[in-house]
C-alpha cells in the first residue's frame, strides 16, 4: 500500500493544527485590510467624540461605526465578505465624487488647494506633498507599518485660475492617481461651492500586488471622510496664519 506524505509549509501549520482540534478559522481579511481597517476605526471615532455635543446623532453612528472597523481589524474577520464567501478582499478602483458649500471666497479656498502640500493637513491618508518644479508634485500615502511605502509625481493638467485645477499621475507611476476639482460661487449667498472628483487605481500585475492589496473598501471610506474633511477645515479648523497660499 502507497502512502502520502504531506510536508507542511510552516505558515499552513496553525491552520492545520485548528483543523485537527475542531477549531474554524474564520479569518478572512489580509494584514494590510486589518492595519487599515483599525486606523479608519480610530479616526472615524475621534471625528464622532469631537462631534458629540454639536451633532449627538451623528456623532454615535460615527463612533459604532468606528468601533465596529476597529474590532474587525482586530480579530480580522468581516462577516460581509463571509456572507459573500469571499474570503480575500480583491483591490478596487477607488472613485470619490462629492459636493459641498464652503463658507469663504472662491479665490481664497482656490488659493488653499492649489498648493497640493496643504492636503495633508486634512486628508490623513496623505502622509505629505512635495512641490517640485513646472507644475509637479510628490506625493505618499500614509500606509500601516508593514506596507511597503507609495509615492508618485503628479502634474497639474489644467488649471484655470479661481475655478478648476485638474492633475494627474505622470506616465510610469506605481498607481494611477488623479483629480478634479472646481470652484463656483453660490448664487444665494456668499461662499464657495466645491465640486471634487479623485481617482486611485491600484497597480497591476504581481509585481504591485501587495500593494494594490490596500485599495479596498476600507481605503475608499477613508478617503471619502478626506474629501469632505475640507469643508470642515476650511470652514472651522485652520487659522490664517499657518496655512500656504499661492
Amino acid at each position: 500500500m502507497a502512502h502520502k506524505i504531506v510536508i507542511l509549509q510552516p505558515e499552513n501549520y496553525k491552520k492545520h493544527e485548528a483543523e485537527a482540534l475542531g477549531e474554524a478559522d474564520d479569518t478572512n481579511l489580509r494584514w494590510p485590510e486589518r492595519y487599515v481597517s483599525v486606523l479608519g476605526g480610530v479616526m472615524l471615532g475621534y471625528s464622532g467624540l469631537k462631534q458629540l455635543f454639536k451633532s449627538p446623532l451623528s456623532a454615535i453612528v460615527k463612533i459604532g461605526a468606528g468601533g465596529y472597523l476597529v474590532n474587525r481589524g482586530v480579530i480580522g474577520h468581516c462577516e460581509l465578505y463571509a456572507q459573500l464567501d469571499k474570503h480575500m478582499v480583491n483591490p478596487v478602483n477607488i472613485n470619490i465624487r462629492s459636493s459641498f458649500i464652503i463658507h469663504k471666497p472662491r479665490h481664497e479656498v482656490y488659493s488653499f488647494w492649489r498648493r497640493f502640500d496643504n492636503l495633508p493637513l486634512f486628508m490623513k491618508h496623505l502622509k505629505k506633498v512635495e512641490l517640485l518644479e513646472n507644475d509637479r508634485s510628490r506625493w505618499f500615502l500614509k500606509l500601516p507599518i508593514g506596507v511597503a511605502n507609495i509615492r508618485w509625481e503628479a502634474k497639474i493638467v489644467k488649471d484655470e485660475p479661481n475655478k478648476m485645477i485638474g492633475w494627474c499621475s505622470v506616465p510610469g507611476s506605481i498607481i494611477y492617481n488623479a483629480g478634479k476639482v472646481r470652484f463656483r460661487d453660490i448664487i444665494d449667498g456668499e461662499g464657495t461651492r466645491v465640486d471634487v472628483v479623485i481617482t486611485y487605481q491600484p497597480p497591476a500585475g504581481t509585481v504591485g500586488a501587495r500593494i494594490a492589496r490596500v485599495f479596498n473598501p476600507v481605503f475608499k471610506r477613508i478617503v471619502e471622510n478626506d474629501v469632505l474633511n475640507f469643508k470642515h477645515f476650511m470652514d472651522i479648523d485652520y487659522a490664517t496664519d499657518t496655512v500656504n497660499y499661492l
